[in-house]
């Protein structure tokens, strides 16, 4: 029988016997599948990972000691941070009033050469100070994205995208919002990635730079929050006693390192991020701001989570978040919830999971960051 291929047939055999090829190789050396599979051999490698500092405190005092160690190795880990403080040098570059808050955009120093940008929003109601809660945007448009910001930047009122503008559900919720760019997101980013677009990140090259120095994106965040903390310290109608810190994703990621390295923040909301190393950044392809060189030789990701205690966590997640597997976002809070326990205040510690995928819920957690704020 005689068969006629167009050039678009002759091409996707072409791409699908190439992409066998190394298949058909394989199988003729009599060497198993999984062999060739780096994947798998990382995950069977994990079975070993010594988690030398995982938690295992039996009572408060050894709880602390063990709080004590792991937060001076996760330091260390991270990259450190800088012995010195530089003036913030903070500077107000709009004021704008909306229907039920106040929205300051301003600008600080965080450290030589590096600035940051931001928006404070301050609710009409209740009476100062307020009980501000730094707010931590994900991949993305950067802090824009959650403040009411489009791409075009003007106003917004629907709260689309997985974020849902989560920095202006806190100022309705009565507590003033201190939104952050995240550096390699938004307004910080080299000008190649700028070229690309408003959704595309700086975290490569950056990212990959800072481990190159022996330091991390991660670091380089948390560092951002904690002199967020020092503005607020200095901003008389916010309560600098009353902190909490959120963020969905990587903001979730750098809230939850955040509340585990700075005490001064007395709440945490982590939204789509608590998950185990293992099923999320090891299994599945993350961007590089993610990684730790080094931390399964101490602790896992609920061991991070566990620094926060006693003060208040809580945690959500998608039962279909692809990303951020749902059974291991159930684990690692469990594990959590042991740290507690052994601390005495398990109601400080709560989780939600709702139907749906990777997006800001806020459900459960808003009013119970709120609470936990006073």
């Amino acid at each position: 029988m005689k068969h006629s291929y167009t050039r678009r047939d002759l091409a996707k055999a072409a791409v699908a016997g190439a992409a066998l090829a190394p298949l058909a190789k394989a199988a003729e050396t009599n060497v198993p599948k999984p062999e060739f599979d780096p994947v798998h051999w990382t995950l069977e490698s994990y079975k070993e990972a010594p988690l030398k500092l995982t938690f295992s405190a039996q009572n408060k005092t050894e709880a602390e000691a063990w709080q004590r160690r792991f937060r001076a190795k996760l330091t260390e880990l991270v990259g450190g941070f800088p012995h010195e403080r530089v003036a913030l040098q903070p500077e107000t570059v709009e004021t704008r009033e909306f229907p039920g808050y106040v929205r300051e955009k301003f600008v600080f120093h965080s450290r030589p050469g590096v600035a940051v940008a931001g928006y404070l929003l301050t609710p009409k109601n209740g009476k100062p100070p307020y009980a501000a809660v730094v707010c931590v945007p994900g991949h993305g448009r950067g802090v824009d994205d959650i403040v009411g910001i489009d791409e075009h930047g003007a106003d917004r009122s629907d709260k689309v995208g997985y974020q849902h503008d989560f920095a202006i559900q806190v100022v309705e919720h009565g507590v003033a919002a201190v939104a952050i760019e995240p550096m390699a997101f938004g307004c910080r980013r080299d000008l190649a990635n700028i070229l690309k677009g408003p959704g595309q990140s700086s975290c490569q090259p950056s990212a990959g730079a800072a481990l190159l120095l022996g330091q991390t994106m991660i670091g380089w965040r948390v560092w951002d929050v904690m002199r967020t903390i020092d503005w607020i310290e200095q901003r008389p109608e916010l309560d600098s006693k009353r902190v909490g810190c959120m963020g969905i994703s990587g903001g979730g990621t750098c809230t939850q390192f955040s509340a585990a390295l700075d005490t001064r923040i007395n709440a945490a909301f982590v939204s789509g991020y608590l998950n185990t190393f293992r099923d999320s950044i090891m299994s599945i392809a993350h961007c590089m701001d993610n990684y730790v060189p080094g931390i399964l030789h101490w602790g896992e990701s609920y061991d991070v989570a566990g620094l926060i205690a006693p003060r208040f966590l809580f945690s959500e997640g998608g039962e279909q978040d692809p990303i951020f597997p749902v059974a291991a976002t159930r684990a690692s809070f469990a594990k959590v919830k042991q740290v507690y326990e052994v601390f005495g205040v398990p109601e400080r510690a709560g989780q939600e999971i709702f139907a749906g995928e990777h997006f800001f819920h806020g459900k459960e957690g808003l009013p119970f960051l709120v609470k936990a704020l006073g």
